[in-house]
């Protein structure tokens, strides 16, 4: 596939097409209308940031928010501080987010912004500002109702609540409307509306999925393997979740490399080593990364970088299924190589969609004001995560394709579906 990942979300999109056209015949015009017009974002804004600095100058940051289709509900999607950050990335983002809020059924089309900054070399001071900035200038273009912005790569709850703040003001001072302004962001720290159960939102609807393929694959938790590369946020609660429901997590990796324990490890204690040392990698036997992938486990759990699996590495692979916690780690050259050998791919659209649906949650709470507890918020993830994965099993079945095609055809059919109601296809 291409380098460029628009292009890339193009081609997936037209593979999906194809396997559900037969199901449109008697409207095979509109659905060709429809798939043309979900081929590119419905606007995408760019702009230059001016933002002060601490020594006096004025610095321009290229900034961009792309918002992809909105046919099922408001643009959602996260905003990254990345110096990678442009044009073509984001629209693929966006595109990728209307798939993934339509997997769980959430009432969301996808969005995705970013600027152009390794945030590591501001300050907290000049941070602030370009958050802000960044904020004001978006002010016009989202709301609760139309575009729902979030953290990602590099963003935080702090910068929500910059933003939120900053959000607000720009609404006064242009005498708009002051629509919701906390359900204009979500990811925002609990003290400014945000939800119980966001931290561990991603990796535990991994876990629920995980709970679901088990018994598909005639697996028994105590005595299914798991590795886990990467230990952030998504790795680490996936692994503890996984840990307490019995599983054998046997292995973990940060960027340092990775750590085996026989008969599976206790990932609150490796954490805190990795705390204590700044690596996991010694908690246990060490391995490498790129060990820790051809590993002989029954599910391995890419959690960390893009790309980590591809053509050179696909076929030694070992694991049973592979369950992408991370965004793209497997290549679109790896996945016909893993499915001939036999390895079930649970796509990222699906298995890390659980952070998405706790920040709609997070919505919902700030648009009624009422507040539900952890327990509330974990009881409505756990069936929504499981039937998401109950509808991809049957489309993967019922086509006899591979577990990325089928979730992607339960997407764009979902969005296809809506678009056609509406007609709003010109």
């Amino acid at each position: 596939m291409s380098s460029n990942p628009h292009q890339n979300a193009v081609t997936q999109l037209e593979q999906v097409a194809s396997l559900l056209s037969d199901s449109y015949q008697d409207r095979q015009a509109e659905f060709e209308a429809a798939i043309d017009k979900l081929k590119e974002p419905d606007q995408v804004f760019e702009t230059e940031l001016s933002v002060k600095m601490d020594d006096g100058k004025t610095k321009k940051f290229q900034a961009f928010r792309s918002e992809h289709n909105n046919a099922r509900g408001p643009y959602k999607g996260g905003i990254r501080f990345h110096h990678d950050v442009n044009r073509d990335e984001v629209k693929a983002l966006s595109t990728w987010m209307t798939w993934k809020c339509a997997v769980t059924g959430i009432p969301y089309g996808g969005g995705k912004g970013g600027v152009v900054v390794n945030p590591r070399e501001l300050s907290v001071g000049e941070l602030e500002r370009l958050s802000r900035a960044y904020s004001r200038w978006l002010s016009d273009k989202i709301g609760p109702w139309v575009d729902v912005p979030a953290p990602d790569v590099n963003t935080t709850g702090q910068i929500m609540a910059w933003m939120v703040d900053e959000y607000q003001q720009a609404l006064a001072e242009k005498g708009l409307i002051q629509e919701n302004p906390w359900g204009t962001f979500t990811g925002k720290p609990l003290e400014l509306g945000g939800s119980e159960g966001r931290e561990e939102a991603t990796g535990l609807g991994g876990v629920f999925v995980l709970d679901k393929l088990v018994v598909e694959l005639g697996l028994k938790p105590k005595q299914t393997t798991i590795a886990i590369q990467g230990f952030g946020n998504v790795g680490y609660w996936f692994a503890k979740h996984a840990a307490d429901r019995g599983y054998q997590v046997v292995t973990v990796s940060d960027s340092k490399g990775g750590t085996y324990v026989e008969g599976g490890m206790n990932p609150e204690k490796a954490l805190a080593h990795k705390r204590k040392t700044g690596t996991v990698s010694d908690f246990g036997k060490k391995i490498s990364n790129e060990e820790l992938l051809e590993l002989e486990v029954d599910i391995l759990v890419p959690a960390a970088l893009e790309n980590v699996i591809h053509e050179g590495n696909a076929a030694n692979i070992k694991a049973k299924a592979i369950i992408e916690m991370g965004n793209g780690p497997v290549t679109p050259e790896a996945d016909p190589i893993l499915t001939k050998n036999g390895v079930v791919i649970i796509p990222d659209i699906l298995a890390n969609a659980g952070g998405v649906t706790v920040s709609y949650f997070e919505w919902v709470q700030n648009l009624q004001g009422y507040y539900w507890t952890h327990e509330e918020v974990i009881s409505k993830l756990q069936p929504l995560m499981e039937k998401a994965f109950a509808e991809m099993w049957v489309t993967k079945k019922e086509h006899q394709v591979d577990g990325r095609m089928a979730t992607y055809m339960t997407a764009v059919k979902r969005v296809v579906d809506v678009m056609l109601l509406r007609g709003n296809l010109s």
